[in-house]
């Protein structure tokens, strides 16, 4: 009795795999895509002083001082203690290498550089040109960040999702079917704002922080009804 029921268990799946199957097609999979654009509201600079010293402690105590005087003029623009931060502090040695014969040691060189966060963007220019003035000598770079990333990438993202649903409505009823449930969705990317870099050269350039465009790309799987 008992194998015989497993028998008829068995039987009864095997009816039922193809139909399972055949279910598991009646789906329509599309690529759902969407952008928000945003102007940045946060600055981020890689700024300091490199100095240049016959001995290792000279150039250390030339660089310490005009550090100290660049970052009293970050800080006296309002910047808090908390958006600046040391990123690199480097003692190199200097030498002759345009003689020919052993290299020899011309002095050293001390790089002392911070990362500032400008959480007021048009702040920006005049700090720049304050720690300019100060001693600044070195800069890597400007990076512009929106602070609300998140908030407006679920922005886009919605919106994909939506016009995902808009597109596999058209093929459902250009085949003559409805639009179902969902059955899977792939994030495929989100892409965050990408940083600007920007030269240092002088006080006084201009500087642009533009727009940041924040995209979303996901694939949508729908289940297809009669």
């Amino acid at each position: 009795m008992v194998r015989t029921r497993i028998f008829a268990l068995l039987i009864a799946a095997a009816a039922l795999a193809p139909l399972t199957a055949e279910a598991a097609d009646k789906t329509v999979t599309v690529t759902g895509e969407a952008s928000v654009s945003v102007a940045p509201d946060i600055a981020v600079i890689r700024i300091g002083v490199s100095s240049l010293g016959k001995t290792a402690r000279e150039a250390s105590d030339a660089n310490s001082q005009k550090m100290t005087t660049v970052l009293g003029a970050i800080k006296g623009s309002g910047i808090a203690d908390k958006d600046v931060q040391t990123s690199r502090l480097t003692l190199q040695p200097q030498y002759d290498a345009n003689k020919a014969g052993p290299a020899r040691l011309l002095g050293f060189q001390v790089t002392n550089q911070v990362t500032v966060k400008i959480r007021d963007i048009d702040k920006l220019p005049n700090i720049l040109d304050k720690a300019i003035g100060a001693g600044a000598n070195e800069m890597s770079g400007i990076e512009f960040v929106v602070s609300e990333q998140s908030k407006l990438l679920d922005q886009a993202r919605d919106e994909a999702i939506a016009d995902a649903r808009r597109k596999a409505d058209l093929y459902a009823k250009a085949a003559g079917a409805k639009l179902g449930p969902v059955v899977a969705i792939v994030e495929e990317g989100a892409s965050p704002p990408r940083p600007i870099a920007a030269a240092f050269r002088a006080s006084g350039v201009p500087v642009a922080p533009g727009e940041r465009e924040l995209r979303a790309v996901v694939t949508v799987s729908f289940e297809l009804v009669q």
